[in-house]
């Protein structure tokens, strides 16, 4: 690894920019001289667009900025636990860009597709998309147009009209599916999203750094 390319502490949450407003979520699982690994993201997996060569950008997010490294998809594990190796391609920077931090998890959903709703749970959110799980599976395909209903706690009831981006069945023999759903957000909405995915950032950190709380 590059002298310039100081990442962060294992296990700190890392978000894997795989298209325009759409990251998902992860988190660094070891450091190798010359390449680092990282959880595969559950929404990738047999994804045959991504493979080994792929270039995207990786970013974690300390208080008060975004720390961007662009890197080159290197190997992915064929079994599990599934893991990305990653080479940096360039030294890390840090960014004003609104990166999408995704967060959060457990508030309830209700997904409108037009012919009936469907209720779920929150899995993570940021401005750009969100993840949820339902129990049954539903006749959901990449490309339907739905919309979500979202409680974000103390900020209130947000309501998000977007593209499904992946549909797969719940990992861990879980029954259900998780969906993933992209959107454009006015920035009134972006912001209660953003405040929310704060909130949440900064419960985890109390929670990790007092375990007995």
């Amino acid at each position: 690894m590059s002298a310039t390319t100081e990442l962060p502490v294992i296990g700190t949450p890392m978000y894997l920019v795989l298209g325009e407003h759409v990251n998902f979520r992860s988190r660094l699982e070891s450091i190798d001289t010359e390449t680092f690994t990282v959880a595969a993201p559950l929404e990738t997996t047999g994804h045959t667009a991504i493979t080994s060569g792929h270039e995207l950008d990786v970013f974690w997010a300390p208080p008060r900025t975004r720390i961007v490294l662009p890197c080159k998809l290197i190997a992915i594990s064929g079994e599990a636990p599934y893991r990305w190796t990653l080479a940096p391609t360039q030294a890390p920077r840090q960014s004003n860009r609104r990166e999408f931090v995704r967060g959060g998890g457990g508030a309830a959903v209700r997904l409108a597709t037009g012919k009936r709703d469907i209720d779920g749970a929150l899995l993570d959110i940021s401005e750009g998309g969100l993840r949820c799980w339902i129990d049954e599976p539903a006749r959901l395909s990449p490309g339907d147009q739905l919309t979500a209903m979202v409680v974000l706690g103390e900020y209130g009831e947000v309501e998000l009209t977007g593209t499904v981006l992946t549909v797969r069945d719940a990992p861990h023999g879980d029954p259900g599916q998780h969906i993933v759903l992209t959107f454009d957000t006015q920035e009134s909405m972006a912001k209660m999203i953003r405040l929310y995915v704060r909130s949440w950032e900064i419960n985890e950190r109390r929670l990790a750094n007092n375990p007995d709380a």
